[in-house]
């Protein structure tokens, strides 16, 4: 009898403890996951929107900078000519490919944006760096 009474005293214990435990209800639970999903979301959105706006610009200063060089390659010889202006159609198409790329992504997921973004941020740099090495040739 004395085992019964402790068993049930226990057992009352356990469930008091339990029901106390859980002062979130599903609902509230739910309404918490949401709100996170909200704020997910709205740092994915700002953080696209900051690394497009950069890319562009980036992309930009590149274009310019393969302007200016056209103009200087003008003035080279025409030995120069033909190796710098091969260079320039090869840069300017691999720019205006980085352009197109940026333009035309599509989210798929946080592990391909960040895929995307390495890649992305790696043949920028890329074109970056190789306008700036013909800069240095030319001058």
């Amino acid at each position: 009898m004395k085992n019964k009474m402790f068993a049930f005293a226990v057992i009352g214990c356990m469930t008091g403890i339990f029901l106390t435990g859980c002062d979130k209800t599903a609902e509230q639970k739910v309404e918490g996951a949401k709100q996170e999903l909200k704020e997910a979301k709205a740092d994915y959105t700002a953080e696209w929107q900051n690394f497009k706006t950069e890319s562009e610009a980036q992309i930009k200063v590149n274009e310019d900078r393969i302007d200016t060089l056209k103009t200087k390659i003008e003035k080279a010889g025409t030995k120069s000519k033909a190796k710098y202006k091969k260079a320039v159609v090869e840069l300017k198409e691999k720019n205006h490919a980085l352009k197109e790329k940026l333009e035309n992504y599509k989210d798929e997921g946080e592990t391909k944006w960040q895929e995307f973004k390495t890649n992305f941020n790696h043949d920028l740099d890329a074109v970056g760096k190789t306008v700036t090495d013909l800069f240095k040739d030319k001058d």
